[in-house]
Formats: structure tokens, C-alpha cells, sequence
């Protein structure tokens, strides 16, 4: 039988799948999840796996699709109707399960600058809408409703974990504010609207940041950053250069911005999470679909028991890896921001890195079974070969697998 042969015989629906958790029994998901997963798969089926290997050519993804996935109600649906939201159920606004089902069926297209492109408000519009005032969310409205595009600058050049360190300037000027500094790494950055921005009003510490709306102007730069993977998420060094932001921009009061950001920062850290798994799993599926349809040395890869044994131990870590992110999702039901249950953000911190690593690996075995094809861009090990180029950034941002390491021990006061 040739590899042809073969081949022609595989279907997708005939596969057994080794990390197949939708079908499983529950107590986390509920008729609206299961509705809101059905409506994704469609989705990305119809409107996103026909056209990513061009839109990753490209270098970009286009404005409407953020449009289409508003309409369809797949956007903007953790955010609350008043300011344009389309939450799938008014009491599931804020249903971490919710958001994890997103990243498990958008993933699916193994493209990290996807997801990036077309969520990045999740991460800029959270402290906004959780800390700022009336007008502020009023003015995020067009920004929820695809219409306008937000992002979060906190990282630069010298300061990327290490926020309590920015060096990003922004001086009274009587009712106003002049902003100088820089922010590396800003996903987003070059189609941003509003940059939601980590900013010095006072002294040096973590008593001195504030956390601020600063829109889009001639004073504001952007240059496109060349990224290793990634190429679709718009990523940006952004430059202010004596940008003036009205005093009514600051989120909260001033100077208090380091424990919004650092809020913040366990909705982010989950979303760089399920992406990661998603991608993990989707790392699974290819490889076995592939182990099945290539014939080498007489018989299909699969026949062969290092391959079986290849594709048992990644399910077995993306298996056990995804209990503990549906663990911690029921934990933020209760707590979203971890001010009352301190394991949270602890549990985060360690989930993150196990996600990463767990990622990190079965991108390497997948590339080992697709063999050569996974060193070549686009064709059969596409996603792969993509999904390759992407493992660093997500061992990166968010926060560095070292320095959540070390977080969760303090956290732990050991």
C-alpha cells in the first residue's frame, strides 16, 4: 500500500481521538457551553481554516473579520450588554469555561497571531471596564463593537516582567498629562485606537504607576516589530513622544495602577493558557492523523510502537494539563481576581509554565513524527511548522515560565 493509498482511505471523523474532552461527562459545562462551543466550531470552519494560510502569508488579518466574529456573537461575549457586549447568557458575562471554549475551538486553526489579532481587547478592556469609570467604558464601546481597536502596553525595552520598574513618564500639565517613553512587545500596537498604558505619575516603585487610556495621535508612534512567529498579531514599539492625555483618561486614581495591572494580569495569564493547550492539542491530532496516512519502512507510521508511544505521552500531558486549567477556571467562577482565594494567582503562575512546557514538548514531537515537512512553511505540517515558530512567545509573555516559577513560591511564603 502506498503512502497514496493510504491516504485516501483516512478521514478526519474516523480518527480516534486521544485528547477528545468535549464528548466527556462534566460538571463544568452546561447547555448555553455547549451551545456557545457549537457555534465556534462553525465559526472557525466556516470563516477562519479557509483562509489563515493566506492571512499568515500576508502578515495580517483582516478588520472584518473582528466584525464577523462581533455579529456572530463570538467577540465580545465576556463583556456586559450596556456598554455592547454579547454575553451568551447575562449571568455567564464573566464564565472563565466560557472564554476557554473560544480558545479551544479558535485554536484549532494553529495560528498564535489569530487569537492574538482578534481577542487582544480581552487583556486591554478588563481593567477599563472593571476599575474605570462611566465615561471611560462609554468610551470603549466602539472598541467592544469591533469597531475601534484597543491594547495593553505595559512591557518595554527594559521593564518586560519587571513592571514595578517602567520608566514611561507622565507629567501634570495642568488638566492634562505629557507621556514620554517607550513599550516593547505590544501586541495589537499597530492597529490600536487606544493604547491602555502603564505610565510613572510619581516616584520610583510600585507606589508611582498609573494606568491610563492614551488614544492614538501623531505624537504616538508605532513601528511593526518582525516577530519569530506570530506574524498576524500586529505587534508594535510603541514611542511617545510628548503625547498629551487629558487628566480624565487615568483608570482609578494615581499611583494605584500597579494592583490593577497586576489584577489583570490572571485573566491574561489564562488566556496564554488555553491558547497553549489549545495548541497542544491541536499539535496531538495532527501528528496522529499524519502517523496514520504515512507509510514508511512497508506499513503507516502509527504501526509503528516509538510513534504509538510518542502520541500516548503528549495526550497524557495535554490531558492532565487541561484538568488543572478547568480546575482553576471553576476557582476563578467564584473569584475571578483572586482577592479573597489566594491560590489563585499561584495556581496560575504554575499552570502557565506546565502549559508552556506542555506545549513546548508535543511541538517537538510533532515536528519529529511529520519528520522534514514540519521544517517546511505551509503544506501538510502547516500548523505545525507555525505552531513551532510560536512556542517561545508563549514560554515568554504574560510573563516568563522563571519568573512564574519563582511567584508561586513567594505566594506560597516558603
Amino acid at each position: 500500500m502506498t503512502e497514496e493509498d493510504t491516504s485516501a482511505i483516512i478521514h478526519e471523523e474516523e480518527l480516534i481521538r486521544l485528547v477528545d474532552w468535549e464528548n466527556h461527562g462534566s460538571p463544568y459545562y452546561n447547555e448555553y457551553h455547549h451551545a456557545f462551543r457549537k457555534k465556534c466550531k462553525e465559526f472557525v470552519d466556516k470563516e477562519i481554516l479557509p483562509e489563515i494560510d493566506k492571512w499568515e502569508r500576508q502578515g495580517d488579518i483582516p478588520n472584518e473579520l473582528c466584525r464577523k466574529c462581533y455579529e456572530k456573537g463570538l467577540y465580545s461575549f465576556f463583556y456586559e450588554t450596556q456598554y455592547g457586549g454579547t454575553p451568551v447568557k447575562d449571568s455567564m458575562v464573566h464564565d472563565p469555561f466560557t472564554l476557554l471554549i473560544w480558545y479551544e475551538q479558535f485554536s484549532r486553526a494553529g495560528s498564535g497571531g489569530l487569537l492574538t489579532s482578534i481577542l487582544i481587547h480581552g487583556i486591554a478592556l478588563p481593567p477599563v471596564l472593571t476599575f474605570g469609570n462611566k465615561e471611560q467604558k462609554e468610551l470603549m464601546r466602539a472598541v467592544i463593537e469591533a469597531k475601534k481597536y484597543a491594547c495593553l502596553a505595559i512591557s518595554e525595552p527594559t521593564a518586560g516582567s519587571d513592571v514595578r520598574n517602567i520608566k514611561t513618564v507622565a507629567k501634570k500639565d495642568g488638566d492634562y498629562y505629557i507621556v514620554n517613553g517607550e513599550k516593547y512587545w505590544i501586541s495589537g500596537g499597530m492597529k490600536a485606537d487606544y493604547f491602555i498604558t502603564a505610565v510613572r505619575t510619581g516616584e520610583p516603585g510600585i507606589g508611582g504607576i498609573s494606568l491610563m487610556i492614551i488614544p492614538r495621535s501623531e505624537n504616538v508612534i508605532t513601528t511593526r516589530l518582525p516577530l519569530m512567529g506570530h506574524a498576524t498579531s500586529a505587534t508594535a514599539y510603541v514611542v511617545f513622544r510628548n503625547a498629551r492625555v487629558h487628566k480624565s483618561m487615568i483608570i482609578g486614581a494615581e499611583n494605584q495602577g500597579f494592583m490593577t495591572i497586576m489584577y489583570n494580569f490572571n485573566s491574561e495569564r489564562m488566556g496564554i493558557i488555553g491558547e497553549a493547550v489549545g495548541f497542544a492539542r491541536v499539535c496531538v491530532e495532527e501528528a496522529a492523523q499524519y502517523a496514520r496516512s504515512r507509510v514508511t519502512f512497508g506499513k503507516p507510521l502509527i504501526k509503528h510502537q516509538v510513534i504509538r508511544h510518542k502520541l500516548a505521552e503528549m495526550a497524557r500531558q495535554v490531558l492532565a494539563c487541561h484538568a488543572f486549567v478547568e480546575k482553576v477556571c471553576y476557582q476563578m467562577t467564584k473569584d475571578p481576581f483572586g482577592r479573597t482565594d489566594k491560590s489563585i494567582p499561584r495556581n496560575v503562575s504554575l499552570l502557565k509554565v506546565q502549559a508552556t512546557k506542555t506545549l513546548e514538548y508535543c511541538a517537538r514531537e510533532a515536528a519529529q513524527i511529520f519528520g522534514g515537512r514540519s521544517y517546511v512553511r505551509g503544506g501538510r505540517a502547516g500548523k505545525i511548522e507555525r505552531i513551532y515558530r510560536d512556542v517561545r512567545a508563549f514560554a515568554i509573555y504574560g510573563g516568563s515560565e522563571e519568573i512564574m516559577l519563582d511567584l508561586a513560591v513567594k505566594q506560597a511564603k516558603l
